[in-house]
């Protein structure tokens, strides 16, 4: 088994129980990372409007359509630098789960709906083929959709978002709800300031390598509901895509992020890390696993160049400025 493995079971559970008993290092100084871009709140858009549980934001009025899936408890300001990379040449649409970033919380199979609602954004706007970018737990929702519907999208990237949780594929169906309800009980009931600690932690130790850059994407994502936030989760560790891989018939480009010395930590390298989430997509028609360094988690801040030359070079395979 891979060390690295079992610390990642923290990846989306941002509870701080879990954070502490990973052992992660304290967050990395500001000259370890690549010159962070500015956080901003959110991003230019023409007015908002709702498809199923999703909030879109539309950005640009030409190219090829684009759809930026934020990953748990993040919003539209996840994406603020990859909309600057493609606004002039696509048209981009930024989804916002509910729950997520202020927005109100929805009942019932969270997952479901978004996955829902995405299809319905596709149909009802009539997009045609659209390129699917997704993090973390929006890279779930980009190959479960690419899964279900191949003839509704032209390709998926991935940045940090695999198809079965990384920790637990080889763990019994019959286990998981046990660890499901484990983690979540670290989460309900948290009040305002309580969830925004966490995220603080989460986010300084495992979310980005600039500690400035950590706390302005913790007081971004304490924004979201922790009943909601927990939920989401929660059903994220219960979905397992493998077996139907194969029926993903578009590119995906799938982002793994690395820093060293977490990874010194954790006892896995580089090339290491690339070969299990390789291992994990296996089946899929036509992948290619790259390796984002150094980075962690929210990648696209802490590589926001390395981020964006990779989302183009996939475009371009798929005959897209």
């Amino acid at each position: 088994m891979i060390p690295f493995k079992s610390a990642t079971l923290a990846r989306l559970a941002a509870a701080s129980v879990l954070v502490a008993a990973l052992g992660l290092p304290a967050a990395a100084t500001a000259a370890e990372a690549s010159k962070a871009p500015v956080v901003a709140s959110s991003v230019s858009a023409e007015p908002n409007f709702l498809i199923g549980t999703l909030l879109v934001q539309r950005i640009g009025d030409r190219g090829t359509p684009i759809i930026l899936v934020p990953g748990l408890a993040s919003g539209a300001w996840a994406w603020q630098g990859v909309v600057r990379g493609l606004q002039d040449s696509h048209v981009v649409y930024v989804v916002t789960l509910a729950g997520f970033d202020g927005r109100p919380v929805a009942s019932g199979d969270l997952m479901k709906q978004a996955l829902l609602s995405l299809k319905g954004l596709i149909l009802t706007q009539k997009l045609d083929r659209p390129v699917l970018i997704g993090h973390s737990l929006g890279g779930v929702l980009s190959l479960a959709l690419a899964q279900n519907e191949p003839g509704l999208v032209s390709g998926v990237i991935s940045i940090d978002g695999l198809p079965v949780f990384p920790g637990t594929e080889s763990m019994p169906a019959a286990q998981r709800p046990a660890m499901v309800e484990s983690i979540k009980s670290g989460m309900v009931g948290l009040d305002h300031e309580q969830f925004a600690s966490q995220q603080l932690q989460y986010m300084r130790g495992i979310g980005v390598i600039d500690p400035a850059v950590a706390e302005k994407l913790a007081k971004l994502s304490s924004r979201s509901d922790p009943a909601a936030t927990a939920e989401y989760m929660a059903e994220t560790l219960m979905i397992d895509l493998r077996p139907n891989l194969d029926k993903i018939t578009v590119p995906v480009l799938l982002m793994s992020p690395y820093n060293a010395p977490d990874g010194a930590l954790r006892k896995i390298t580089e090339a290491a890390k690339t070969a299990y989430y390789r291992s994990l997509m296996a089946g899929t028609q036509k992948v290619e696993v790259v390796s984002i360094s150094p980075a962690r988690h929210f990648a696209m801040f802490d590589q926001p160049k390395l981020v964006a030359e990779a989302i183009a070079s996939f475009l371009k395979t798929l005959g897209m400025p």
